[in-house]
């Protein structure tokens, strides 16, 4: 037996997450399918992230066990004749036995989009949320250096997690305006000598050793608030040490949220 690795890119519309379901299609299904398929053994992938509904991902990992004789380095184009054309698997390769996606030391980086226009654009409303503007960059890019560091993230976490701790550390965060929905450049002013962004696609960008369920959809959420001037920057720490999911903002939409990048340390 082989142990195989893959890196999976998807667009998460269409799924209701990764992990296996009983209640509709997943990545992981789809990649059990069509592997088991083209290999004619009973495959079952192991991945690194388990996405939720409706979240993307560019790198996502997996591992399958197999007997086949295909090429480690073929697989990729092997499987993906077996694949919808919202799942594509962009590289395969041979590892270690005992080599685990989840057990490894990695960090990984998430990308939030937020379409801030008076109008939402029709060709992003599947990878982003739309939040018809102004919000406050600066309130914005503040309010997420509270975030930085090593904390107990349970007000950032969905209630019905199952993490064995809620311990995690961050380390980046980045609040970028990266181009107008409808246009090349944003819309955005100075107001008391903050940045006010009126129109245009704002994403968070998040680094971390590792996320708690729904995580990074709470600090979109949260950071979106605060752009809307609901939290200031100082309100934060305070956020973080009520340990009360209550406390932070809410739940931003899964559809603006992508795994872009995965490495290992």
């Amino acid at each position: 037996m082989r142990r195989i690795l893959i890196v999976v890119a998807y667009d998460g519309t269409n799924y209701h997450g990764w992990q296996v379901q009983d209640n509709g299609n997943t990545i992981e299904g789809e990649l059990n399918r069509a592997i088991s398929t083209l290999t004619g053994e009973v495959i079952e992938v192991i991945g690194a992230s388990r996405t939720d509904s409706g979240v993307h991902g560019l790198c996502n990992r997996a591992v399958f066990d197999t007997a086949s004789t295909i090429p480690a380095e073929r697989f990729y184009a092997a499987i993906n004749s077996n694949l919808p054309d919202d799942i594509r698997v962009i590289s395969s390769k041979e590892v270690h036995a005992d080599w685990h996606p989840r057990k490894c030391k990695t960090y990984k980086t998430y990308e939030y989009c937020i379409d801030c226009g008076d109008v939402a654009n029709p060709l992003t409303s599947r990878y982003s949320w739309h939040v018809r503007g102004p919000l406050n960059l600066t309130n914005m890019q503040e309010s997420a250096k509270f975030l930085l560091g090593e904390h107990d993230f349970t007000s950032f976490c969905s209630v019905n997690g199952t993490a064995l701790t809620n311990v995690r550390e961050i380390f980046s965060i980045d609040i970028n305006v990266n181009g107008r929905g409808w246009s090349t450049n944003p819309d955005m002013h100075i107001d008391g000598g903050e940045q006010i962004i009126d129109d245009g696609k704002i994403t968070i960008r998040v680094t971390g050793n590792g996320f708690l369920y729904n995580m990074v959809r709470i600090i979109a959420g949260t950071l979106v608030h605060a752009g809307m001037g609901r939290f200031q920057a100082a309100e934060i720490a305070n956020i973080l040490e009520a340990l009360d999911r209550t406390k932070a903002g809410p739940t931003a939409p899964p559809q603006g949220l992508t795994l872009v990048h995965i490495k290992d340390v």
